[in-house]
């Protein structure tokens, strides 16, 4: 079984595959639906699900906070549907201010790999099964015995613990430019990806209701 992990990058998407004998293959590609192809898993550091008003939000969301004190802040936000619809900040921030919480530009910048997700999941019930919500830090957390790492991943000690822990749990990566990814990039899809293989074996963990599903029949569940 082929799985795979995906971040977001400048470039596309940033994705770390990892074959049947533990070679990883990292690339760089434009679209989500490219890093899908021959995968049985793939675990994406984007939301999937969303709900129609933004409180009281996603409970995963929640969860996954309550999870990493110290570091809960590295959870954003999920926008509500009618948020994410606008095409700009201002109005983003209005119809969901409108709903009862504001939208900051930091989520805005992500609308449009969100859209992606969302519209590459509504119109394939095959990669539904495919593609899983999951969360790098979250990751890093599990790897780490269940306590956060609480160093920040673009500052040279918290890169070197990071990488070490994927190391300690069979990814192992030469530090190398990765066009159109930066490093720190790099390390979230080998942490995904790592979530990806947890998925694949039975031993990852859901965070939210098991059934819990958007308007539109997708999961609101983050796993790590």
């Amino acid at each position: 079984m082929i799985v795979g992990g995906a971040d977001g990058c400048r470039a596309g998407w940033v994705v770390c595959r990892r074959d049947l004998d533990g070679t990883l293959d990292i690339r760089v590609v434009k679209a989500l639906a490219d890093a899908c192809e021959g995968l049985s898993i793939l675990a994406v550091d984007m939301p999937i699900g969303l709900t129609d008003t933004p409180r009281p939000g996603r409970a995963c969301e929640a969860e996954a906070r309550a999870l990493m004190p110290g570091k809960a802040s590295s959870v954003f936000p999920t926008p509500c549907r009618p948020a994410l619809a606008c095409t700009t900040h201002a109005d983003a921030n209005a119809a969901s201010r409108k709903l009862g919480l504001g939208i900051n530009r930091q989520t805005f910048h992500l609308f449009p790999k969100m859209r992606e997700v969302d519209g590459l999941l509504r119109g394939s019930a095959r990669l539904r099964r495919v593609v899983y919500e999951a969360h790098p830090e979250l990751a890093f957390t599990r790897m780490n015995g269940d306590k956060p790492v609480l160093s920040k991943k673009r500052q040279p000690d918290g890169f070197a613990e990071r990488l070490d822990l994927l190391a300690k749990h069979g990814f192992k990566w030469k530090p190398q430019t990765v066009s159109g990814a930066a490093r720190d990039d790099v390390l979230d899809a080998m942490a995904v990806c790592r979530t990806a293989t947890l998925i694949a074996a039975g031993t990852a963990t859901r965070l939210g209701p098991k059934r819990l599903r958007d308007r539109y029949g997708l999961p609101m569940n983050i796993w790590y």
